[in-house]
């Protein structure tokens, strides 16, 4: 049961967090019209409130678990789960500032559009990532320079 909280969220279990199903974009509708920046607003909201809800149950867990162990085998496994614990969480705290950035954007209509190009980034792949800052052309691109850079 334990294994189940802690696996990775896909974007569908994100909509249904929320409570939404998938933004049905109408026929002639106005990209990032009031509907759908409400639509995705209460997508990153519950998102947000699901992550800080996880990230607050991790320190009382750990003191809960935490013994001293004589055997040094047993005590560095339970360091090791600590660890991983406490990367989880470092991880969970970008996400969560990156949601309330992108909350910022959408603050000041800025959100759904390209910070690079600045053209529409899309209604599915904001669904697929709602943090999204890049259309899936700049995004390729920079994937392809990070890796000419690293390799």
């Amino acid at each position: 049961m334990k294994k189940e909280k802690n696996r990775k969220i896909s974007s569908l279990s994100i909509l249904a967090m929320a409570g939404v199903l998938p933004y049905q974009v109408k026929k002639d509708e106005k990209y990032m019209n009031k509907n759908q920046i409400n639509h995705f607003k209460k997508i990153l909201e519950a998102w947000k409130y699901q992550l800080q809800s996880e990230t607050n149950h991790i320190t009382p867990y750990m003191k809960d678990q935490s013994s001293n162990f004589p055997d040094p085998v047993d005590r560095a496994t339970q360091e090791e789960e600590f660890s991983i614990e406490l990367r989880n969480r470092a991880r969970e705290l970008k996400l969560i500032k990156n949601i309330q950035i992108t909350l910022k954007k959408v603050e000041n209509k800025d959100f759904g559009y390209c910070d690079s190009c600045n053209i529409e980034i899309g209604i599915r792949r904001l669904e697929a990532r709602p943090t999204a800052n890049l259309c899936i052309d700049c995004k390729t691109l920079e994937e392809i320079r990070k890796k000419q850079m690293s390799g």
